[in-house]
């Protein structure tokens, strides 16, 4: 397929599967229950952690837990009392327990004593908005999910379980939960989709989730060709996406997940 041919047929697949009719299905229906700011990011982090398998178990086992902190997760990570844990000894979403959920939980009320969002978890300093992060030339996205596992895992008494619960570019992984949490929260358009409530960072510098699907799809189509699903295949990737649009390189994420997915490309 040409390349203008290329960009017409997934274009139209955006905006195909782009709609509000796709959220049901997909575990960004489980922050979308929520209006409040901080609801919306810790129902989401949450749906983005626990998305790997099957979609509706990953929809159940999240809106599970959004339950279990009475459909007010910022309300429960701050003002939870010992009781009120101790429901949570009971969960499991495939090899996520209880321990890593009450480590995930210590982080969130630490963070939100004293921050108004969990922006600033990804982008604290403005130097990270800089194209140039200390004085190298890594991406801002890059920057930022490093700088969120280091300080997810800063508390003390950190599980050793839990730390392979968020991924990291220093070591290789496509990040493809967290790429995915990104996009909900920067992507901004009239779809009514993504969330677009985070400003720090743009949606041109987004990096595209390598679900297997999107791999799957992408290798077919000729924009992939690494074998590895690391974070080289995910930079390699969205250049290539980024030719196709540089503002918005990561709304083919719509498409090539919906070929893979509903059309079984």
């Amino acid at each position: 397929m040409r390349a203008t041919s290329l960009k017409d047929f997934l274009d139209k697949k955006v905006d195909e599967y782009n709609q509000p009719s796709f959220i049901k299905d997909d575990p960004i229906s489980v922050p979308h229950l929520f209006k409040k700011k901080q609801d919306i990011e810790i129902a989401g982090f949450f749906a983005a952690i626990f998305s790997w398998g099957n979609r509706t178990t990953i929809i159940n086992k999240s809106t599970e837990l959004m339950q279990l902190m009475d459909n007010a997760p910022l309300d429960f990570c701050l003002h939870h009392s010992s009781k009120e844990l101790k429901q949570l000894t009971g969960f499991r979403h495939r090899t996520f327990n209880s321990t890593d959920l009450l480590y995930f939980i210590e982080f969130l009320n630490f963070h939100y004593s004293s921050h108004k969002s969990l922006e600033t978890a990804f982008i604290p300093h403005p130097q990270l908005l800089s194209k140039n992060v200390e004085g190298s030339n890594i991406p801002v996205v890059e920057a930022a999910l490093k700088y969120f596992h280091n300080y997810f895992f800063s508390l003390k008494h950190v599980p050793a379980r839990t730390q392979k619960h968020i991924a990291t570019p220093e070591r290789k992984s496509s990040c493809k939960r967290l790429n995915m949490f990104l996009r909900w929260m920067v992507r901004q358009d009239d779809r009514g989709v993504d969330f677009g409530i985070w400003k720090s960072i743009a949606p041109s510098q987004l990096i595209c989730p390598l679900d297997l699907h999107v791999v799957r799809v992408a290798k077919r189509f000729g924009l992939l060709h690494r074998k590895q699903t690391d974070w080289q295949a995910a930079m390699e990737l969205t250049q290539y996406l980024r030719t196709l649009d540089k503002h918005d390189p990561v709304k083919y994420d719509f498409a090539l997940f919906g070929l893979g997915v509903m059309e079984k490309y």
